[in-house]
């Protein structure tokens, strides 16, 4: 029978992670080498064109050599690289898929859904395209960018926005652009979401929240020369408007308790800022990475029943559990949205707008003593 395409129901697999970071980059056909279930999974979530071998059950058993050589001869015509990622079946069965291809323009990553999480297959996809500091490249790699991420977008154009007000460029973005970009990087990065960092040229830090965004500028214009006042004066000015917004908001509400669901980087950023201007109680904090990761979805409805919160920042996952309390999506799946504007969680717009959206849900509470 064909494999499960995900064997956790609530973070994607490392296979789901290389084909992300793989279709973020333009002149670049993914293939997923598997099953269906392995093509569909992964294609609903990142919203983008990639190619699947959709190997039958008799293929698993005596071979998929064939049905994998005919889709990549149809698309290697294409003028684009070809990148072939490996599920659990053909990992397992052990085929030398790179022998079989004897083509130097296709890549291939190993990374089946046993082998970890998302980042896991991200970084491997990552590590196989092979960012490098190009020779004398003048500008800034923006790092850390996930096309399964709702944000993905907007954090991609805040970035941009926030280095062309310091005067500066942005050389590369990963994983976005032309894939031929990839090879010149720029000598500084600066990173949108830390739990995904490509590790290529020199960090300054990373733009979750104000505080961060402004001592990663105030490192640019030490290494680079950027003049980063314009970026911390509006810093400051967006940290001004959200005090006086939350002011307005616990005159006539108490502070509310929240569960946040999400990967480890955005999980810390919304606790820190709901704690700094809302004076929240955070009730649960259960990354989906890392340390304590939570993924299981009885584990998750087990949660929020005994905290019982006021607000839940997650996925469709948490709303569906409790779609009588206020939500406000922060990571992916966001199933039964739609979502057309690039909006960011990183920088100055996406602290405005995280701090937005959760006062709008919050003012369905009733205000304090009635």
């Amino acid at each position: 029978m064909p494999e499960r395409p995900c064997a956790n129901p609530v973070w994607p697999c490392a296979m789901c992670g290389a084909v992300s970071c793989l279709s973020g980059f333009s002149g670049i056909d993914v293939v997923i080498h598997g099953s269906s279930g392995c093509y569909f999974y992964p294609a609903s979530l990142i919203q983008r064109p990639v190619h699947a071998t959709m190997i039958l059950e008799e293929e698993v058993i005596f071979g998929s050599e064939e049905r994998l050589c005919q889709v990549v001869d149809e698309i290697r015509g294409r003028g684009k690289r070809v990148a072939v990622v490996l599920t659990c079946v053909p990992s397992v069965t052990g085929e030398d898929i790179t022998a079989m291809l004897d083509d130097e323009g296709v890549i291939v990553i190993d990374s089946p859904g046993f082998a970890g999480g998302m980042e896991e297959g991200y970084r491997r996809a990552m590590a196989a395209l092979g960012p490098a500091v190009g020779e004398g490249v003048d500008g800034i790699t923006v790092d850390g960018l996930n096309p399964i991420d709702p944000f993905y977008r907007g954090n991609l154009l805040e970035a941009e926005r926030m280095i062309r007000m310091a005067g500066g460029r942005v050389a590369a973005a990963l994983a976005a652009g032309p894939v031929e970009g990839i090879k010149a990087c720029g000598r500084v990065s600066v990173g949108t979401n830390p739990g995904l960092s490509a590790g290529v040229g020199r960090s300054v830090g990373y733009l979750l929240g104000l505080d961060p965004t402004k001592a990663a500028f105030s490192r640019l214009a030490d290494l680079c020369g950027l003049d980063a006042g314009p970026v911390l004066q509006e810093a400051e000015e967006a940290g001004e408007q959200i005090d006086r917004a939350c002011d307005k908001y616990l005159s006539r509400f108490d502070p509310p308790a929240v569960a946040i669901f999400a990967e480890d980087s955005y999980a810390a950023f919304a606790a820190a800022t709901l704690r700094r201007y809302l004076d929240a109680e955070i009730a649960v904090l259960a990354p989906r990475t890392g340390e304590g990761a939570v993924t299981s979805l009885e584990e998750i409805e087990e949660l929020i029943a005994e905290a019982g919160p006021d607000l839940i920042l997650g996925s469709s996952y948490e709303q569906a559990v409790a779609p009588e309390i206020p939500f406000v999506g922060l990571t992916f799946p966001q199933r039964g949205r739609v979502r057309l504007h690039a909006r960011p969680i990183t920088g100055i717009e996406g602290s405005l707008a995280f701090i937005e959206d959760v006062l709008t849900a919050c003012r369905s509470r009733r205000p304090s003593g009635e």
